[in-house]
C-alpha cells in the first residue's frame, strides 16, 4: 500500500482529532444553534458524497449491463442501510443531547454509549474513503487519485465539527479535558480501520466493487436519514439546519466535481 492511499485514510480521521481538541480552548457545550448548523453541514456533505463519489462511479462501472446497470448500486445500497439498521439495533448508544438510549439495554457507562453512537456515525464515512481508495489501487478508470483525495478532504471537513461535538458534550458531562479528547479521537478511530479492512476485502472480491461502493453509500445515507436530520430540524429556527445542509452539500459536490 502506498503513501498516497494511507495519507487519504488518515485525512479524516486527523479531522476528528483536531475538532475533538477544541474542548482544549472552548467551555461547556456548544451553543445548540452551532451544533445544529454544524450537523446540518456535515449530513449535506456526506449526502453528496453518496452521490457523486459512491453511486455515481458505481452505476457508471457496471455500464456493460445496459439498463440493469442500476442494480449493482441499488442492491449494495439496500444492504448498506440494513447493515446500519443492524447495528443501530444491536449496539447500546446514546446521542448527544437525547436522553433516549437506542439499542439493546446496557450497563455501560454514558459516556460509552456517546462514543459508541459516533463511532457507529463514522464506520460508514470509514467504509467510503477505503472503498474509492480500494478502487484506485485496482487502477479503476472510473476512480482517479485527485476524486478519491477530494473524498477524503470532505469527509475531514465535517468530521472537524463532529469532533467537537462528541468531545464537548463529555466535558460538560463531568469528564476530564484529557479523557474528553482521548474519547472523542477514539470515536474516529474506526474511520482508517474501517478504510483498511474494506480495501483488504476488495482485494479478496475485485468484481464486488461497485457493490462495495453503493454499500457504503447506503450506510451513509441511513445515518443522515436516521440521526443527522432529525438533529437538525428539532426545535425552532431549522431553517438554519437546511441552510447548512445545503452548504455542506455544495461543497462536496465542488470537490468532487473539480478534483475529481
Amino acid at each position: 500500500m502506498n503513501m498516497e492511499v494511507i495519507r487519504g485514510i488518515m485525512i479524516p480521521f486527523i479531522g476528528t482529532s483536531l475538532g475533538a481538541g477544541c474542548v482544549f480552548f472552548m467551555r461547556g457545550k456548544l451553543n445548540p444553534m452551532v451544533q445544529r448548523a454544524l450537523t446540518g453541514f456535515a449530513a449535506g456533505v456526506m449526502v453528496a458524497a453518496s452521490v457523486w463519489s459512491l453511486l455515481l462511479p458505481a452505476i457508471e462501472q457496471s455500464a456493460a449491463m445496459g439498463h440493469w446497470a442500476f442494480v449493482p448500486a441499488a442492491v449494495g445500497f439496500w444492504i448498506g442501510v440494513l447493515f446500519l439498521l443492524f447495528l443501530d439495533r444491536t449496539i447500546p448508544h446514546l446521542h448527544a443531547g437525547t436522553g433516549d438510549m437506542e439499542g439493546p439495554r446496557s450497563s455501560l457507562a454514558r459516556t460509552t454509549k456517546l462514543v459508541l453512537a459516533v463511532t457507529i456515525h463514522n464506520l460508514p464515512e470509514g467504509m467510503a474513503v477505503g472503498v474509492v481508495y480500494a478502487g484506485l489501487l485496482q487502477g479503476n478508470a472510473g476512480i482517479s487519485a485527485a476524486g478519491a483525495m477530494a473524498l477524503a478532504l470532505g469527509i475531514a471537513i465535517q468530521n472537524f465539527p463532529e469532533g467537537a461535538i462528541i468531545s464537548m458534550p463529555l466535558r460538560a458531562e463531568g469528564a476530564s479535558t484529557g479523557k474528553s479528547f482521548v474519547y472523542g479521537v477514539l470515536s474516529g478511530a474506526v474511520e482508517p480501520i474501517g478504510a483498511l479492512l474494506t480495501i483488504w476485502l476488495s482485494t479478496l472480491i475485485v468484481p464486488a466493487l461497485p457493490y462495495m461502493l453503493s454499500f457504503a453509500a447506503g450506510a451513509m445515507i441511513y445515518v443522515v436519514v436516521e440521526e443527522l436530520i432529525p438533529e437538525t430540524a428539532a426545535g425552532t429556527h431549522s431553517n438554519l439546519g437546511t441552510v447548512m445542509f445545503a452548504l455542506g452539500f455544495t461543497v462536496m459536490m465542488a470537490l468532487d466535481c473539480a478534483l475529481g
